[in-house]
């Protein structure tokens, strides 16, 4: 019998694991496949993982081989399972975009952040569903259909990077990878009781990535805790040569993070509650609930809390959406580096095809049909982007305040039936390029069909640059809470 078993597994404990001879890379790649097929394939049938590595097997033997040749010299994430949204180029797959039309498109090399994961010894477990396109909150793909969240079946992940966070809230894997257009890594971090971090604008490089929009892309990890989460970071991060956007970080702090997290973090941060992200309305009163009583206990824990109020909040986070100007001649210099047919040789062709969810019809055809970066009101939209950043910078200095917060979402993650994912507030993030974390403040109460509740998060807004300050909060207050609850329904084999 195997004396380590993957539930609930820490990156530590894992290596661990591995250094003590508990536990064989081998054996790790086995028992992330029996979870895969107990939960994803049978039994509640989640539905997160699109396409399982090929090379799964022969790449955890040849992990063993390593260590045991060289046991002191382990890169960091060595025999780390991680799952990678399917829209990120990984050699030996398909990237699909969770698209029918684009089930056999294929990539030549890596994208910059599977290269970094391959090099720091991961074991890279699969490609996971996603919202088509990555331009939906729900995650349900005509390639894959719905995927579910664990802790209530009848609710969505959130999304796009909803497989990648159900794989990991379910220990089908240790570590996700998501994209963040919009709010796609914290919304599953949000509705599974995870971590989820987008960082600084060209912070972690996107070669590679199926572009939404050059201007908002993100790549981010999801974790079940906030050292994972740095360790993760703390890989991925820095310069990428095919990304203009990462020509900054050679000259900002791109590790070191895992390193910086203290247990006593909070103390002393000052950190302003954004109470017009906060809903009034009866429906809203869970969630106010839970995420204010995060704050009290961040508090307890020797933050200052300090009320804020951001002047025009309203009309400065409008129509902020970038994608549908930008996405067109992205996508076509993307599929210009791959292998194409006539059908996906353009976004317009797929489109013409046909082959995608229905959800994601109105913003193909604005992107396709539209007049993109030409349009007059893309120029509107960086007027807003600037001052939103102005406004929240000038709040942030004229209150000394390290962080801004306030609930990811309103209201619960939605049912799986909901036209769209409804009153998320990841849009100061997205539209400023500043970064931000969301992690798990609690549960609503618990329900015949969420035994334990559904998870609940609460975000964190920095200035740029500020990931280790973010990390490092929402690690003290995980230390201080041990607020995460696994699914009931995905427990060990």
């Amino acid at each position: 019998m195997i004396a380590f078993n993957v539930f609930e597994a820490t990156i530590q404990a894992t290596r661990a694991a591995l250094l003590g001879g508990a536990v064989t890379c081998v054996q790790l790649a086995e028992q992330y496949l029996a979870r895969i097929a107990a939960y994803d394939a049978a039994g509640p049938r989640l539905n997160a993982m699109l396409a399982i590595n090929p090379a799964l097997m022969a790449e955890a033997a040849a992990l063993d081989r390593a260590r045991q040749a060289a046991p002191h010299a382990l890169p960091p994430l060595h025999g780390m399972a991680v799952v990678v949204k399917d829209n990120i180029d990984m050699r030996g797959l398909p990237t699909t975009g969770g698209v029918a039309a684009l089930a056999q498109l294929t990539a030549a090399r890596d994208a910059n952040v599977v290269a970094r994961l391959r090099a720091a010894g991961a074991l890279i477990i699969g490609k996971t569903n996603l919202h088509e396109f990555a331009l939906a909150g729900l995650t349900v793909s005509s390639l894959r259909g719905q995927t579910l969240n664990p802790y209530d079946l009848g609710r969505t992940p959130g999304g796009s990077s909803g497989g990648s966070g159900v794989a990991v809230a379910a220990s089908l894997a240790l570590v996700g990878i998501g994209t963040d257009t919009g709010q796609s890594v914290r919304s599953p971090a949000s509705a599974l009781a995870l971590v989820g971090l987008r960082p600084t604008r060209g912070l972690v490089g996107r070669s590679g990535v199926m572009p939404a929009s050059l201007t908002q892309d993100t790549v981010g990890p999801l974790a079940r805790s906030a050292e994972d989460a740095a360790r993760v970071l703390d890989v991925i991060a820095g310069f990428d040569a095919d990304d203009p956007s990462s020509a900054a970080s050679p000259n900002r702090q791109t590790a070191g993070y895992a390193a910086q997290l203290d247990q006593h973090g909070l103390a002393g941060a000052r950190i302003g509650i954004l109470r017009a992200l906060f809903g009034s309305a009866e429906r809203h009163a869970e969630v106010n609930r839970v995420v204010l009583a995060a704050a009290d206990a961040m508090a307890a824990q020797g933050a200052m809390l300090v009320d804020i109020a951001v002047p025009e909040l309203d009309e400065l986070t409008a129509d902020q959406v970038t994608s549908d100007h930008e996405m067109r001649a992205a996508f076509d210099r993307y599929l210009g580096g791959m292998a194409t047919t006539p059908a996906t040789a353009s976004l317009a062709a797929i489109v013409a095809g046909g082959g995608f969810h229905p959800s994601v019809a109105a913003s193909l055809r604005a992107a396709v049909e539209g007049r993109g970066m030409a349009d007059p009101a893309y120029a509107r939209i960086f007027v807003r982007r600037d001052r939103l950043r102005t406004a929240l910078l000038h709040v942030m200095a004229r209150h000394r305040l390290d962080a801004i917060l306030y609930p990811h979402q309103k209201i619960l993650v939605v049912p799986v039936d909901a036209e769209a994912q409804t009153e998320r507030n990841g849009v100061l993030s997205n539209a400023t390029g500043m970064p931000a974390i969301c992690f798990p403040a609690g549960f609503s109460a618990p329900s015949e069909q969420a035994p334990v509740g559904v998870p609940i998060g609460v975000e964190l807004l920095g200035p740029d640059w500020s990931e280790a300050r973010l990390l490092g909060y929402a690690h003290a207050f995980e230390q201080a809470t041990r607020t995460r609850i696994p699914p009931h329904g995905t427990p060990p084999l």
